[in-house]
Protein backbone atom coordinates (compact mmCIF):
# COMPACT_ATOMS: atom_id res chain seq x y z
CA UNK A 1 0.00 0.00 0.00
CA UNK A 2 2.55 2.45 0.75
CA UNK A 3 4.21 1.54 -2.35
CA UNK A 4 0.85 2.45 -3.87
CA UNK A 5 1.11 5.56 -2.64
CA UNK A 6 4.57 6.68 -3.23
CA UNK A 7 3.70 5.89 -6.67
CA UNK A 8 0.69 7.95 -7.22
CA UNK A 9 2.53 11.22 -5.55
CA UNK A 10 5.49 10.50 -8.20
CA UNK A 11 3.03 10.62 -10.80
CA UNK A 12 1.05 13.14 -9.71
CA UNK A 13 4.29 15.34 -9.07
CA UNK A 14 5.69 14.66 -12.05
CA UNK A 15 2.18 15.76 -13.83
CA UNK A 16 2.68 18.74 -11.98
CA UNK A 17 5.97 19.74 -13.44
CA UNK A 18 4.91 18.68 -17.08
CA UNK A 19 1.50 21.15 -16.78
CA UNK A 20 3.32 23.70 -15.13
CA UNK A 21 2.40 27.00 -16.87
CA UNK A 22 5.36 28.96 -18.79
CA UNK A 23 6.02 32.09 -17.91
CA UNK A 24 5.33 34.90 -19.94
CA UNK A 25 8.65 36.67 -21.36
CA UNK A 26 8.65 40.00 -23.28
CA UNK A 27 10.73 41.49 -25.72
CA UNK A 28 11.44 44.67 -26.35
CA UNK A 29 11.64 46.25 -30.39
CA UNK A 30 15.01 47.62 -31.03
CA UNK A 31 13.76 51.07 -33.00
CA UNK A 32 17.35 50.97 -34.61
CA UNK A 33 17.82 47.71 -35.97
CA UNK A 34 14.65 46.90 -36.73
CA UNK A 35 12.86 48.21 -40.22
CA UNK A 36 9.82 48.54 -42.21
CA UNK A 37 9.97 48.80 -45.82
CA UNK A 38 6.85 50.42 -47.56
CA UNK A 39 5.43 49.61 -51.51
CA UNK A 40 2.94 51.86 -52.84
CA UNK A 41 1.96 51.43 -56.44
CA UNK A 42 -0.26 53.48 -59.07
CA UNK A 43 -1.07 52.72 -62.69
CA UNK A 44 2.09 54.55 -64.33
CA UNK A 45 4.79 53.21 -61.83
CA UNK A 46 5.24 52.88 -57.90
CA UNK A 47 7.47 54.46 -54.81
CA UNK A 48 9.06 52.49 -52.20
CA UNK A 49 10.79 54.02 -48.61
CA UNK A 50 11.04 53.20 -45.09
CA UNK A 51 8.99 54.39 -41.82
CA UNK A 52 10.45 54.11 -38.30
CA UNK A 53 9.20 52.07 -34.86
CA UNK A 54 8.96 54.52 -32.45
CA UNK A 55 8.68 51.83 -29.61
CA UNK A 56 7.24 48.12 -29.41
CA UNK A 57 6.99 45.35 -27.16
CA UNK A 58 5.95 41.53 -27.96
CA UNK A 59 5.21 39.07 -25.78
CA UNK A 60 5.83 35.20 -25.48
CA UNK A 61 4.69 32.23 -24.04
CA UNK A 62 8.44 31.04 -23.38
CA UNK A 63 8.48 30.29 -26.92
CA UNK A 64 5.88 31.45 -29.29
CA UNK A 65 4.94 35.34 -30.01
CA UNK A 66 1.39 35.66 -28.03
CA UNK A 67 0.69 39.38 -28.34
CA UNK A 68 2.44 42.54 -29.60
CA UNK A 69 2.09 46.22 -29.35
CA UNK A 70 3.53 48.90 -31.75
CA UNK A 71 3.93 52.99 -32.37
CA UNK A 72 4.64 54.27 -35.30
CA UNK A 73 6.70 56.98 -36.44
CA UNK A 74 5.07 58.82 -39.13
CA UNK A 75 7.25 61.25 -39.42
CA UNK A 76 10.20 59.08 -40.05
CA UNK A 77 8.59 58.42 -43.34
CA UNK A 78 11.21 58.12 -45.86
CA UNK A 79 11.58 57.98 -50.02
CA UNK A 80 14.27 55.12 -51.46
CA UNK A 81 13.17 55.13 -55.08
CA UNK A 82 13.83 58.56 -56.09
CA UNK A 83 17.44 60.26 -56.43
CA UNK A 84 16.02 64.02 -57.18
CA UNK A 85 15.99 65.64 -54.03
CA UNK A 86 13.04 68.33 -55.01
CA UNK A 87 10.88 65.11 -56.42
CA UNK A 88 11.44 63.06 -52.88
CA UNK A 89 10.79 66.31 -50.87
CA UNK A 90 7.23 66.70 -53.26
CA UNK A 91 6.20 63.00 -52.87
CA UNK A 92 7.50 62.92 -49.03
CA UNK A 93 5.49 66.07 -48.52
CA UNK A 94 2.33 65.40 -50.04
CA UNK A 95 2.33 61.58 -48.12
CA UNK A 96 2.46 63.58 -44.96
CA UNK A 97 -0.05 65.78 -45.97
CA UNK A 98 -3.73 65.73 -45.06
CA UNK A 99 -4.48 64.24 -48.61
CA UNK A 100 -2.83 60.83 -47.22
CA UNK A 101 -1.45 60.28 -43.36
CA UNK A 102 -2.04 63.79 -42.04
CA UNK A 103 1.25 63.35 -39.74
CA UNK A 104 0.86 67.12 -38.59
CA UNK A 105 -2.18 65.99 -36.84
CA UNK A 106 -1.33 62.52 -36.30
CA UNK A 107 2.23 61.83 -35.63
CA UNK A 108 2.31 58.00 -34.70
CA UNK A 109 -0.02 54.92 -36.00
CA UNK A 110 -0.21 51.98 -33.90
CA UNK A 111 -0.42 48.18 -34.66
CA UNK A 112 -2.07 45.98 -31.31
CA UNK A 113 -2.22 42.23 -32.30
CA UNK A 114 -4.76 40.52 -30.73
CA UNK A 115 -4.59 37.30 -32.02
CA UNK A 116 -1.44 34.88 -33.06
CA UNK A 117 -2.03 31.53 -34.01
CA UNK A 118 0.99 29.27 -34.14
CA UNK A 119 1.28 28.14 -37.92
CA UNK A 120 4.26 25.47 -38.16
CA UNK A 121 7.74 25.20 -36.80
CA UNK A 122 8.90 29.38 -36.41
CA UNK A 123 5.66 30.60 -37.95
CA UNK A 124 2.41 32.12 -36.85
CA UNK A 125 -0.71 33.96 -38.44
CA UNK A 126 -0.93 37.41 -36.87
CA UNK A 127 -4.50 39.25 -36.54
CA UNK A 128 -4.71 42.68 -34.90
CA UNK A 129 -5.81 46.69 -34.85
CA UNK A 130 -3.50 48.80 -36.93
CA UNK A 131 -4.59 52.75 -36.32
CA UNK A 132 -3.71 55.21 -38.98
CA UNK A 133 -5.46 58.41 -39.00
CA UNK A 134 -7.42 57.77 -36.29
CA UNK A 135 -9.18 55.24 -38.21
CA UNK A 136 -8.97 51.08 -36.98
CA UNK A 137 -9.20 48.25 -39.01
CA UNK A 138 -8.07 45.01 -38.93
CA UNK A 139 -5.34 43.26 -40.57
CA UNK A 140 -4.33 39.21 -41.05
CA UNK A 141 -1.25 38.23 -42.21
CA UNK A 142 1.37 35.42 -41.86
CA UNK A 143 4.86 36.14 -40.31
CA UNK A 144 8.04 34.32 -39.11
CA UNK A 145 10.25 34.31 -35.93
CA UNK A 146 13.30 33.12 -34.45
CA UNK A 147 14.32 32.84 -30.80
CA UNK A 148 18.23 33.08 -30.20
CA UNK A 149 19.23 33.67 -26.55
CA UNK A 150 17.90 36.82 -25.52
CA UNK A 151 17.11 38.06 -29.29
CA UNK A 152 13.88 37.76 -30.99
CA UNK A 153 13.20 38.31 -34.99
CA UNK A 154 9.95 38.46 -36.25
CA UNK A 155 9.61 39.43 -40.64
CA UNK A 156 6.31 39.52 -41.92
CA UNK A 157 6.29 40.24 -46.27
CA UNK A 158 3.96 42.17 -48.43
CA UNK A 159 1.46 42.69 -45.71
CA UNK A 160 -1.21 44.56 -47.24
CA UNK A 161 -2.97 47.42 -46.05
CA UNK A 162 -6.26 48.99 -47.58
CA UNK A 163 -5.55 52.86 -47.09
CA UNK A 164 -9.01 53.76 -47.70
CA UNK A 165 -10.09 52.33 -44.40
CA UNK A 166 -8.37 54.84 -43.17
CA UNK A 167 -10.50 57.68 -45.10
CA UNK A 168 -7.26 58.20 -47.00
CA UNK A 169 -9.07 58.18 -50.64
CA UNK A 170 -6.75 60.15 -52.41
CA UNK A 171 -6.03 59.40 -56.37
CA UNK A 172 -8.50 55.88 -55.36
CA UNK A 173 -10.39 54.88 -58.07
CA UNK A 174 -13.23 53.41 -55.61
CA UNK A 175 -14.34 56.11 -55.41
CA UNK A 176 -13.37 58.41 -58.17
CA UNK A 177 -13.60 56.20 -61.15
CA UNK A 178 -13.11 58.93 -63.76
CA UNK A 179 -9.37 59.16 -62.56
CA UNK A 180 -7.85 57.27 -65.20
CA UNK A 181 -3.93 56.81 -65.53
CA UNK A 182 -3.21 58.95 -62.31
CA UNK A 183 -5.21 56.30 -60.26
CA UNK A 184 -3.28 54.99 -56.70
CA UNK A 185 -3.46 51.59 -55.58
CA UNK A 186 -5.92 51.19 -52.49
CA UNK A 187 -3.38 48.73 -50.50
CA UNK A 188 -0.17 49.18 -50.01
CA UNK A 189 2.43 46.42 -49.12
CA UNK A 190 4.57 46.80 -46.46
CA UNK A 191 7.74 44.54 -45.27
CA UNK A 192 8.41 44.13 -41.73
CA UNK A 193 11.78 43.29 -39.85
CA UNK A 194 11.45 43.25 -35.87
CA UNK A 195 14.70 42.77 -33.81
CA UNK A 196 13.45 42.36 -29.99
CA UNK A 197 15.55 42.04 -26.98
CA UNK A 198 14.39 40.29 -23.23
Amino acid sequence: MKKLTALFTAIIAVSLVAFKPIAPVTYKVDTQKSSIQWTGKKVLGSHTGTIKLASGAIATNGKVPTTGTFVIDMNSMDNTDLTDADSKGKLLGHLKSDDFFGVSKYPTATFQATKITPAGAGEVNVTGKLTIKGKTDVVTFPAKYVVTGNTLTVSANEVKVNRTKYDIKYGSKSFFESIGDKAIDDEFLLNINLVATR
